[in-house]
């Protein structure tokens, strides 16, 4: 059960990669510290010395994995020259995470921190955070809450598509996805005007 020595913050990392694999797979309920602690590789001490108990650990992995999805999108839409090119690339970035994230996107969004009273709130606020990330791309001339209102929809129309996706469980080509749901998106973006 050895491992090579890894400075803290490296084995922390790598606690964090492990665990997104079994909590993604197993679920919440289904994954235990001791089958976290043997796909890393370390012993539960180990493992405790980061994490002070499975909710903890899931907590950091649900903040860690919104981080990693908002980063995505931000990083694909930062030189984007007009609206239609924002929506066209973070909806290609988001479903480029989905499709090659699976368990990432599983761990958000598959229902067991979703509807947890424990960690539903924190999926909330990583949903609002996309919201509020989208939310200054959206360019057309409307207030700022029903842009925050459309920028919640999007997000909603992302993750409803991924869903299907992913519960199909096939491979899909996600830029050919993002293409279609972009265009829907900008369609519906375009046609909107500022509510009196």
């Amino acid at each position: 059960m050895s491992s090579p020595r890894l400075s803290a913050d490296a084995r922390r990392e790598q606690i964090l990669d492990v665990a997104i694999n079994v909590f993604g797979r197993a679920g919440y309920y289904g994954a235990s510290m001791n089958d976290i602690a043997d796909a890393a590789g370390v012993t539960k001490p180990v493992l405790y010395q980061h994490f002070d108990s499975k909710s903890d650990l899931y907590g950091a992995l649900l903040d860690e994995v919104g981080a990693r999805m908002l980063d995505a999108i931000t990083k694909a839409t930062a030189n984007a020259v007009d609206g239609k090119e924002q929506t066209e690339l973070g909806f290609q970035a988001y479903f480029r995470w989905v499709a090659h994230r699976h368990d990432e996107f599983m761990l958000l969004f598959g229902g067991t921190a979703r509807h947890d009273g424990e960690f539903s709130g924190q999926i909330r606020r990583i949903t609002e955070a996309a919201a509020a990330a989208i939310a200054p791309l959206i360019a057309v001339d409307i207030d700022p809450d029903h842009r925050r209102t459309l920028a919640h929809a999007l997000v909603g129309l992302a993750e409803g598509a991924s869903r299907r996706l992913v519960g199909l469980g096939q491979a899909f080509e996600p830029d050919e996805i993002a293409r279609e749901v972009s265009a829907l998106a900008w369609a519906g973006l375009r046609a909107t005007h500022r509510v009196t």
